[in-house]
């Protein structure tokens, strides 16, 4: 490593540790410290002027209970059994005993464990408000009398947003005019910069790193994806999702349980220092603070990688559900027919060759299968001239005179001597298009849906993690098998109208399968709504999005599987910050009856597992990214 890495590093962890402690309340560390000071005083012997009632300690004690005691009174008010409040109790218990230095000891962790929280949920909000801080205040529009900066706010969709090198993308749309290369990590998740030109989709947040671009806006502001994003964060940290609920009941009747034991402890043993270490050793702060953390943090780790959750009720349903149920068109294919094969008859003319020809045929054509053979001519960069004669027959092709050759490009009524669908053609779910030439069959162009290059890798690996997968779909059922048998989906159900779909979504429901349902278009709207989880292609329509719980942004179904593994994870974390926080207490609670814990022990063991449990939510935040330059390296 060189020095200057070296000291760039250094300085980072400066600035991080400078940062953190920027965050905490100056008032709750100075009342932490100052009762931490007061128990060592106490412990030392300072019990001026009585040594019955040290001064010093009852001050600590007073003004390190006041936040703690404003929290109990709250929640007593409202008819809440919280850990404040079995804490005071402890607290003043432990005093009205004359275990001073225990009761300062106690107050002392308890703030701390306050700070340790309260660090730690930052942290995951931080993660999701990073997002958000990115956009630009400001745009660059081009009007009627040129180049003018006006609010973000204001921008419209409609309007021509310039971009230049080293800015950030301020809305979603369309490039008008240029070419450039694209960060799009903090919205995709892609982590190599992207090429862009015209007719390519970028997205707000994205970081211009080379040309100028022009770029037609269609979404911005609230619609955009940093606006869904945003809109997401604040849903996820205004609602409880069911594991949050069912953390603070599990809170409530730990502190139940710590007290009742208490009770139980001294009427058996009349021990008062067994009695106070019963109530402070159970400790449910771990799972009730760990928990909302955890939701955030993996909300913002999805965020991170190109998709996010709505809410965090919804990504607790995907962690639990068995069965991915998908759409097709537009959500495992691109929506797009697109030129997967030319075969060449037995002539002088190479595949190269008939495409040209086929393509200058189609260059008059609005129809999408001609319209894909003209893409793919320009694709492979072959040259397409213009044609005479050109006319279109409905249900047959187009016919036209290209360099002096009549061509014909068609089905098989118009180019009668093609050959007939071939076995292999049927089972990729292709369609041919004969190209006739001067009255003679010249060859086959295969146009299909093409297969999403990521969707055979998401099934195999939605399957791996023990998912069973499904397609339903409106195309004809040829089609959908061909393509559920390259992809290895498990069942299939095609021809299905929207309500149909609807229908197998509560068929499936009913069988008891926790369903999500991925899709992009209107007439999935209705059973992405009813799915457990309704999950939108980035790409899809408004109303699939709007219908859905979560939204792939970059409409990479990789992003499904990193979203799935999150809420996975989520979950597993969730759940053994639970079982550790029972199996704790449970134990404490009986070595403390037995009086092998003393009250500062008890208090150890509370706020160490507090502590240990909040990391483990704590392993959910995503880091900051590197930026795509720094992580290429040098430039040689």
């Amino acid at each position: 490593m060189s020095a200057d890495a070296l000291t760039s590093d250094e300085t980072r962890a400066t600035i991080s540790a400078s940062g953190l402690f920027s965050r905490i309340d100056r008032g709750d560390l100075a009342r932490t410290l100052f009762v931490a000071a007061c128990a060592v005083a106490v412990a030392l012997g300072l019990t001026w002027p009585w040594p019955a009632v040290p001064v010093i300690a009852v001050i600590g004690i007073v003004v390190g209970c006041w936040p703690i005691a404003a929290e109990a009174l709250d929640d007593v008010i409202h008819r809440r059994m919280s850990m404040e409040a079995s804490m005071l109790i402890a607290i003043v218990a432990a005093a009205a005993i004359g275990e001073w230095t225990t009761s300062l000891v106690i107050t002392a962790f308890v703030l701390a464990a306050e700070i340790l929280e309260d660090l730690s949920m930052d942290r995951g909000r931080d993660a999701l408000t990073d997002l958000m801080s990115f956009l630009p205040e400001t745009a660059q529009v081009r009007r009627a009398d040129g180049i003018v900066t006006i609010p973000l706010a204001e921008v419209a969709p409609g309007d021509r947003v310039i971009v230049g090198p080293g800015g950030r993308v301020p809305v979603d749309g369309l490039v008008a005019l240029g070419t450039s290369t694209l960060d799009q990590s903090r919205i995709t998740g892609e982590p190599l910069p992207v090429d862009v030109t015209t007719d390519d989709e970028v997205f707000a947040g994205s970081i211009n790193q080379v040309g100028a671009l022009e770029i037609r806006t269609e979404r911005v502001g609230a619609e955009s994806s940093f606006g869904r994003i945003i809109a997401a964060v604040e849903q996820a940290q205004s609602s409880e999702p069911p594991a949050q609920r069912l953390a603070d009941r599990l809170a409530a009747w730990l502190v139940c349980l710590a007290l009742i034991g208490a009770v139980i402890t001294y009427l058996l043993t009349r021990d008062l220092t067994a009695t106070i270490s019963v109530v402070v050793v159970a400790g449910a702060c771990g799972i009730a603070a760990g928990t909302p953390l955890a939701v955030l943090a993996a909300i913002a780790r999805i965020a991170r990688s190109g998709a996010f959750v709505k809410d965090g009720a919804h990504l607790e349903a995907l962690s639990g559900i068995d069965t991915v149920v998908f759409d097709k068109t537009g959500t495992l294919t691109t929506g797009a027919p697109e030129v997967v094969e030319v075969r060449v008859a037995e002539s002088p003319h190479s595949a190269d060759r008939l495409l040209i020809l086929a393509a200058t045929a189609e260059s008059y054509s609005e129809h999408p299968l001609g319209r894909a053979i003209l893409a793919a001519a320009k694709e492979r960069g072959l040259p397409v001239g213009q044609c005479e004669d050109f006319a279109y027959l409905p249900g047959r092709g187009v016919t036209a005179t290209v360099a002096g050759q009549a061509v014909a490009v068609g089905n098989s009524t118009l180019v009668p001597n093609g050959p007939a669908l071939t076995p292999d053609t049927s089972a990729n779910g292709a369609i041919e298009v004969h190209v006739g030439i001067d009255g003679t069959y010249a060859g086959t162009i295969l146009i299909a849906d093409a297969v999403r290059e990521t969707a055979k890798d998401a099934v195999a690996q939605l399957h791996r993690m023990g998912l069973r997968t499904m397609m339903i779909t409106g195309d004809q059922p040829s089609t959908a098998h061909a393509v559920a048998a390259r992809l290895g989906i498990d069942d299939v159900r095609a021809g299905l109208l929207p309500e149909e779909k609807l229908a197998a979504i509560d068929a499936e429901r009913a069988a008891g399968h926790g369903i999500a349902m991925v899709g992009d278009g209107i007439n999935d709207a209705p059973a992405l709504a009813r799915a457990h989880v309704g999950i939108a292609m980035g790409s899809g329509t408004d109303i699939a999005r709007e219908s859905a719980d979560v939204v792939l942004i970059s409409s990479d179904l990789g992003d499904l599987i990193h979203t799935v593994g999150v809420a996975r994870r989520a979950r597993r974390i969730v759940m053994v910050n639970f079982i550790g926080t029972i199996a704790i207490d449970l134990i404490g609670m009986v070595l403390a009856a037995f009086g092998l814990l003393s009250p500062v022990a008890a208090a150890f063991i509370h706020v160490g597992s507090e502590t240990a449990f909040i990391l483990n939510s704590a392993r959910l935040i995503p880091g900051r990214r590197v930026p795509a330059r720094r992580r290429a390296g040098p430039t040689p």
